[in-house]
C-alpha cells in the first residue's frame, strides 16, 4: 500500500536513513489508531518525518488511504506491535517525539503485567529518543496515568516537563475526541531525555 513502511528486514535495528532522510526529524506515534492525530501533525510539520505504528491491518489501510488523498510525503505507517518496534527496531537515537496517547490500560490488577509503560519499554525510549527528545503519553484513565508516572519516576533519567492545553500544536487523537465528548479528562505526561 502507498504510505506503508515495511522494514527491509524484521529482524535487525534499522538504520536511521531507512526511515528518515538526513536532517530531518523524526516523530512517532505508537498505537496510531485512525491516524487523526498523525495526519494533523504531519499537515502542520512537512519538514518533519511521521512513522505511526499500529496492529490492526484494517487501521493501517485507512491511514495510508488517507495519507494518499491528502497527498502526505512526510507520514508513513508502520504495521506491528508497539512494544516490539520500540525495543528491537528503532534505532538509538533517531526519535524526536515518541507519542502514546490512549492506549489501552488494562485496568483489571491480573492484567497490569499487558501493559505497554513497563521498564523494558522505558529503556527502549530512553535508548531512541534523541538528545532532548521528548516522550508524550496521554490517556483517560487516571490510574493508568499514575502508574505511568510512577514507573517514570522509578525510572529516573527523564525530566518532567508541563504540558499545558496551550504549551504547543497538539491535534487530538480519535480517542482523545471521544472520551471529551463524554466528559472525561485526559492526563498528560511530557517527559523529556536530557
Amino acid at each position: 500500500m502507498d504510505g506503508e513502511f515495511v522494514p527491509p528486514d524484521y529482524f535487525r535495528r534499522l538504520e536511521r536513513g531507512e526511515i528518515v532522510a538526513d536532517g530531518r526529524s523524526l516523530e512517532v506515534d505508537l498505537g496510531c489508531g485512525d491516524g487523526s492525530f498523525l495526519l494533523e501533525m504531519a499537515r502542520r510539520y512537512p519538514e518533519r518525518e511521521f512513522l505511526g505504528v499500529e496492529r490492526l491491518l484494517g487501521r493501517v489501510r485507512k491511514v495510508c488511504r488517507k495519507l494518499t488523498q491528502q497527498h502526505l510525503g512526510n507520514v508513513r505507517v508502520l504495521r506491528l506491535e508497539s512494544r516490539y518496534v520500540s525495543e528491537w527496531l528503532l534505532p538509538d537515537a533517531s526519535v524526536s517525539r515518541l507519542h502514546l496517547l490512549c492506549p489501552d490500560p488494562w485496568p483489571k490488577l491480573r492484567h497490569h503485567r499487558r501493559r505497554l509503560v513497563q521498564e523494558e519499554f522505558l529503556t527502549a525510549v530512553m535508548r531512541v529518543l534523541s538528545s532532548g527528545g521528548e516522550f508524550l503519553f496521554m490517556t483517560d484513565h487516571e490510574e493508568y496515568f499514575r502508574w505511568t508516572e510512577e514507573k517514570v519516576r522509578i525510572f529516573g533519567g527523564f525530566e518532567r516537563r508541563e504540558w499545558e492545553d496551550d504549551s504547543f500544536f497538539y491535534p487530538k487523537s480519535d480517542f482523545q475526541q471521544l472520551w471529551e465528548s463524554e466528559g472525561k479528562p485526559m492526563w498528560r505526561l511530557r517527559c523529556r531525555k536530557p
